[in-house]
């Protein structure tokens, strides 16, 4: 994989993938606010698929599991402009508006299109990634700008961006259920139904009477034969949806 990353700071970056495609299993521990440039992407989830392509602007939200594909498109790399939304930014953001607490809901991915205003935005960071320092409060200038727009375009951005909380312990048979197809460590499975590791797997073991990568590996099988010899999907895509890393 030929991948190469510029950054103003490490919350913002310009990310480079010049490879036939690069595919990852991700959970990410902030939100991200994504341009595209070039190339395509597509992503998916327990639920749904989503595509994206030169111009689009989506926000992947934290704790949403994802297995990303990207690829070069017309000849050009995948090219994108990244923002890391972190919690230490928007509680600094929020703080001053006191916005008052709001229940943890789940979120999908939030498509923008091409939102004037978003991509003008994200635009003008192209030039500061060719300069050898940037001053620290640019980038925070930039940041709350992309804040900013998002609370103006969407209504509701504030009960996904203003809530802190980590996930709460969750029912592990619904969760494992739907999220079986995303190869993450256990001890992300874990965080994410609200458990130490230690714990996911005592609770693991006392509802599917299994070993939690025995369980992962029978699921994914399953479901990569439903996909090949019903849905009659190439090996390659069945593959990398099911939560396998190679065909062997």
């Amino acid at each position: 994989m030929d991948y190469t990353a510029k950054y103003i700071t490490p919350d913002i970056k310009l990310s480079c993938y010049e490879d036939k495609f690069f595919k990852s299993d991700i959970s990410f521990d902030q939100h991200m606010l994504i341009w595209f440039i070039s190339g395509r992407t597509k992503i998916v989830q327990a639920d749904t698929t989503g595509y994206f392509q030169a111009g689009d602007i989506f926000l992947i939200p934290r704790y949403q599991l994802a297995t990303i594909i990207n690829y070069p498109s017309d000849g050009l790399p995948h090219k994108t402009v990244v923002m890391h939304l972190t919690n230490a930014f928007l509680e600094n953001f929020y703080a001053s508006l006191k916005i008052a607490p709001v229940a943890a809901i789940t979120h999908c991915i939030r498509k923008f299109g091409t939102h004037p205003l978003l991509a003008s935005c994200m635009a003008s960071l192209i030039p500061y990634f060719e300069l050898a320092s940037v001053p620290e409060n640019i980038a925070q200038l930039k940041m709350t700008e992309a804040v900013s727009i998002l609370r103006a375009i969407d209504p509701t951005i504030d009960a996904l961006l203003a809530n802190f909380e980590p996930p709460g312990k969750i029912d592990l048979v619904k969760y494992m259920e739907k999220n079986f197809m995303f190869n993450l460590p256990m001890e992300k499975f874990g965080y994410h139904t609200g458990r130490s590791l230690t714990t996911f797997k005592r609770d693991f073991q006392k509802a599917f009477n299994a070993t939690p990568q025995r369980w992962l590996t029978q699921k994914r099988l399953e479901l990569a034969h439903y996909l090949f010899v019903e849905k009659q999907n190439k090996p390659i895509d069945v593959c990398y949806e099911v939560g396998f890393e190679n065909l062997s």
